[in-house]
């Protein structure tokens, strides 16, 4: 009985990383390797390894798929958790924005208020200096007059303890 993974293995033409992991390459190829007399020390490296059966790739690759689905459904948790953490980061800095925004705007608004506060009063002061450059000439006034007051008060005491 042929598994849906077993079948599209078999249908395609180039391998796979897993056929390439599992396959083993020959160690000894004759054409390459100069012929030399084995040391008796050294392990026979011309003795054939044995074979691995059809039975054993298809165990070997279903160990790797099992691996293979447990690793991306650990990706997919991951990039969940990614997810809800962005979301989370964007709803606070769209948050913090939206707050940073209506402070801004009430301190624009108190801004304004005293600005135009301070005008009004740069003007009063504006207004009462002008109005007071015509005190010098009135207090000029008021000193001869307190002077001519105070020589009527002199002249009727003088008047009213005539002896």
């Amino acid at each position: 009985m042929e598994t849906g993974e077993e079948a599209q293995l078999r249908r395609h033409s180039h391998p796979t990383n897993a056929e390439i992991l599992i396959t083993r390459p020959e160690l000894n190829p004759s054409s390459t390797c100069p012929e030399s007399t084995p040391d008796l020390d050294e392990p026979n490296l011309t003795e054939s390894k044995p074979a691995l059966n059809h039975s054993q790739i298809f165990k070997a690759l279903e160990v790797v798929e099992r691996d293979s689905l447990a690793i991306a459904e650990s990706f997919t948790s991951l990039f969940a958790s990614l997810r809800l953490a962005l979301s989370e980061v964007t709803s606070n800095s769209v948050d913090h924005m939206d707050c940073f925004s209506d402070a801004s705007g009430r301190l624009q608004e108190s801004v304004l208020d005293a600005a135009t506060k301070g005008n009004r009063y740069i003007n009063s002061c504006l207004r009462l200096n002008e109005e007071m450059k015509g005190i010098d000439s009135l207090a000029a006034q008021l000193k001869i007059l307190r002077r001519n007051v105070d020589m009527l008060d002199t002249a009727v005491n003088r008047l009213l303890r005539f002896p």
